[in-house]
């Protein structure tokens, strides 16, 4: 693995290095999944857990979508992996899932979360869409998705050691 993160900032304003730190975890998970085959992104975590590094990269790209997207930006999108009727599918269905598709569309949410970010005037924005009748700011979003790809990050280290014996932050 070839650490190229970008370290957040020592001293920055809050919306730089709330940014800035959802980025490089964003640039973990990516770290954490380098130079894997498809075989080895797809590797099951420990039974009965249905996780792998490409599930946790397509639950993320569901995530992005779902609170700067859906909620943020108030767009009617539904899930992109997962369903009602199959609401693990981004953890569940990866025997066959395309790698390459999944990072795609990963990056795609990403820069889509970028901008639905970028569209709000401050921190204290709130959602268009409310998630069991409440309403959140952008930085409980920004907050919040800085502490789920910490809590996968963590998930994603352990599974990379376990799949080739690679370590790291």
């Amino acid at each position: 693995m070839t650490d190229t993160r970008t370290d957040p900032p020592t001293a920055a304003g809050e919306r730089e290095t709330l940014r800035a730190f959802l980025d490089y975890h964003r640039q973990t998970l990516a770290l954490k999944c380098e130079g894997l085959t498809e075989e080895q992104l797809r590797l099951r975590s420990t039974p009965p857990s249905s996780m792998s590094l490409l599930g946790l990269v397509r639950h993320m790209a569901d995530v992005e979508r779902s609170w700067f997207r859906r909620r943020l930006a108030g767009e009617g999108l539904g899930g992109i992996y997962w369903s009602d009727d199959d609401p693990d599918g981004e953890f569940d269905n990866v025997d066959t899932a395309s790698a390459e598709e999944a990072f795609a569309t990963w990056q795609g949410e990403i820069e889509h979360a970028r901008a639905a970010e970028a569209a709000c005037a401050d921190l204290d924005a709130m959602t268009k869409t409310a998630r069991q009748g409440d309403h959140y700011s952008l930085r409980w979003i920004m907050l919040h998705m800085i502490e789920e790809y910490a809590r996968h990050n963590g998930h994603a280290d352990l599974m990379r050691e376990r799949i080739d014996g690679a370590t790291g932050e």
